[in-house]
């Protein structure tokens, strides 16, 4: 879904001048650390948190924020700094897409770090939660950025639950919106074993009313989700397209077998797979030693970048991400296996699924822990992808509603 409003973030906040600059996404990440008290240097059981239960807060005590209290914005220095600019380039001198989602879901932490204000928390005593990434609604890459120039991310919260917060993230370059995105995080208590209440969202200006109700709508939207096929069966004519792909793929002749030759004029799901297998490290902890969900949606990306490559047989380009739930999350001293398909095709578009398990590093025990849809452009047709199981039937179904709703998302 798209922030719809005549006029953007930075139009709605013009006037707050330098108090809601935050400075580089390297001192975010400082500032970060230092809220929530994070002992320098890396240490196997983490700084105990328990004597900060204390100042748990009730909701009832939370004083009302608006959205522009929360409002921050960020430089990230790609043309002033080298070493930040070696981080983000691509081989074509432009940002790398799985860096940008990175630096967004930092800043979407901070955001929130912003917004909760407890009146009676002692000063100098460290923020008593732990924020993190539940659910990504949509990421839109709208221009490739170029790696040489500084971009500027911007953002604030948009709706308010009881301990959840959806944030709208904008970036831009030269003026220009690179991105938007829709990041719904979790309000956690001070040892990450329950939830905690965040300060209500009050709208004050019809610019912020605008932008509750859109998001109340896609809160509304969530309770009855249409891509999950586990919560929307299938439709009538979705049915029909599973007969339809039946026919294609096996006929009438119960006894057919699959070939190992490739069709030549459609290409197997399963055929399509790419894998890898990372050792997450210290360095994308946060302060309960469980790995950042940017660091997991970066090397998705990349992964699906990978595929989708392959697939489409030269350099794709990623334009959409939509519907990342983290039901698990990664500790630092797990495994994590990334396994991405291409589920569906529509001319020169490509839908990816891209799946990351949790291995535990000393049962070895494989969890799901995310689930993600990309939607990528190639430069000429591709072609078809087809199901050649039930599983695969329906993870391109799954994928054909993805698709469906990137072109429904204006």
């Amino acid at each position: 879904m798209r922030v719809r409003g005549p006029r953007g973030l930075r139009f709605l906040f013009q006037d707050c001048g330098d108090d809601h600059s935050s400075g580089t996404m390297a001192e975010i990440t400082e500032k970060i650390k230092e809220q929530v008290g994070v002992e320098m240097g890396y240490h196997t059981i983490p700084k105990c948190r328990a004597g900060l239960l204390k100042y748990h807060p009730k909701l009832e005590d939370l004083p009302e924020r608006s959205m522009k209290d929360s409002y921050r914005t960020a430089v990230l220095p790609l043309g002033s700094d080298v070493k930040v600019r070696e981080r983000h380039v691509n081989y074509l001198g432009m940002v790398r897409g799985g860096r940008l989602i990175e630096e967004m879901d930092m800043l979407a932490i901070w955001i929130c770090h912003c917004h909760v204000k407890l009146p009676s928390l002692p000063r100098n005593t460290p923020l008593p939660y732990t924020f993190v990434t539940l659910l990504v609604d949509s990421v839109e890459l709208l221009v490739q950025a170029k790696a040489d120039i500084d971009l500027m991310l911007s953002g604030h919260v948009s709706w308010t639950g009881t301990s959840s917060m959806e944030i709208s993230i904008n970036v831009r370059q030269q003026e220009q919106t690179i991105a938007k995105g829709i990041f719904l995080m979790v309000a956690r208590n001070a040892t990450n074993t329950g939830p905690a209440p965040v300060n209500p969202l009050k709208p004050t200006m019809e610019q912020e009313k605008i932008y509750w109700e859109a998001a109340k709508e896609r809160k509304k939207k969530k309770t009855t989700p249409s891509t999950c096929l586990d919560k929307t069966p299938l439709t009538e004519p979705e049915q029909k397209l599973m007969y339809e792909l039946f026919m294609r793929t096996r006929g009438t002749d119960i006894l057919w077998e699959r070939s190992n030759v490739e069709k030549p004029d459609f290409s197997w799901i399963s055929n399509t797979q790419r894998s890898t297998v990372l050792l997450p490290f210290p360095e994308n902890r946060n302060n309960h030693n469980t790995i950042y969900g940017g660091y997991i949606m970066r090397n998705a990306v990349e992964i699906c970048y990978i595929t989708a490559s392959f697939y489409a047989g030269r350099r794709p380009v990623w334009q959409y991400l939509s519907d990342v739930a983290f039901f698990q999350p990664v500790h630092v001293t797990s495994i994590l296996k990334l396994t991405a398909y291409v589920v569906y095709t529509s001319d020169k578009h490509m839908q990816l699924m891209a799946v990351a398990n949790v291995l535990d590093a000393n049962s070895f025990s494989e969890v799901q822990t995310n689930a993600f849809h990309l939607t990528y452009l190639s430069e000429h047709k591709v072609k078809e992808v087809l199901p050649h199981s039930y599983q695969e039937t329906v993870w391109h179904i799954i994928g054909r509603r993805h698709f469906q709703a990137f072109q429904n998302r204006k």
